[in-house]
């Protein structure tokens, strides 16, 4: 990807071990001087920082072991950082949890700590590392979801975390436009990561999503890392998402009600 030639030098991706924060972290991997990958799974991370380097030579990689949604582990990553002088130009906040299910029966500490990794920790490392993404005229790209513009029934409390996530990511980009910072929101349908074995209670229950929507990890990637150097604002990768994020931002409020009372569960 000609467009991400010398864009960014240092990047700091959360939820590194798998799925998307590892394809961004491959994808970066040619064009970066330094990646920071952090996850819980240090052995995880371990082998990927050995692959990216028999890939790439000229890279430098260097991880984190760490629960983002512990305030602790969170504050001890800040000070890592800065005692490394690592500072990051670009920050890909990706990791992420979800819980499919009646909102009433789900597990209260999950359900909290979906709201800290998705919402608070998020937000913590926007605000720790944004002085430095200021200097280094650096960019910021949140991962959301597609489910971010919708009220979605047994998926409640995600969707409204998402919410949070593309909205923050709008409003901070206006407040850093004439800092040379840049914010993307990028939205994703469904995607083949272990997201959605996560997510289930039970190996009975199946998320409601249309294989026809599913989107390659790869794509997502490359096409909200093109989006980014090209300064756009919010990106629903792949075409059929495209097309149906615009037609349910056409449709009022009580149409959408409508359409999400049709839930394709009950408990």
């Amino acid at each position: 990807m000609r467009d991400l030639s010398g864009a960014y030098r240092c990047a700091l991706i959360t939820g590194a071990s798998s799925g998307l924060g590892l394809e961004y972290a491959r994808q970066l991997a040619p064009f970066a001087e330094t990646l920071i990958l952090v996850s819980r799974r240090e052995e995880v991370l371990e082998e990927i920082a050995r692959e990216l380097i028999d890939l790439h030579p000229q890279l430098s990689v260097k991880i984190f072991s760490s629960d983002l949604s512990e305030a602790s582990d969170r504050a001890n990553l800040i000070g890592a950082l800065a005692a490394g002088n690592l500072r990051p130009d670009l920050l890909i906040n990706n990791a992420g949890m979800g819980d499919y299910g009646e909102f009433r029966s789900s597990d209260w500490e999950k359900t909290a700590e979906m709201i800290r990794l998705n919402v608070e920790a998020l937000t913590h490392l926007s605000h720790a590392l944004l002085p430095g993404l200021s200097v280094e005229k650096g960019a910021i790209l949140n991962v959301s979801s597609l489910g971010s513009i919708l009220p979605i029934p047994d998926f409640a409390v995600y969707a409204a975390t998402k919410a949070y996530v593309t909205s923050f990511s709008e409003a901070l980009r206006l407040e850093l436009k004439d800092e040379g910072v840049n914010v993307l929101a990028v939205c994703p349908g469904p995607v083949r990561t272990g997201f959605g074995d996560r997510a289930r209670r039970s190996t009975a229950s199946k998320l409601p999503v249309q294989d026809a929507f599913y989107v390659a990890p790869e794509q997502v990637v490359h096409d909200s890392l093109r989006a980014l150097v090209r300064g756009r604002a919010r990106i629903y990768p792949g075409l059929k998402v495209a097309v149906a994020a615009a037609g349910i931002g056409l449709l009022p409020i009580c149409a959408v009600r409508f359409i999400m009372s049709f839930r394709p569960r009950r408990s």
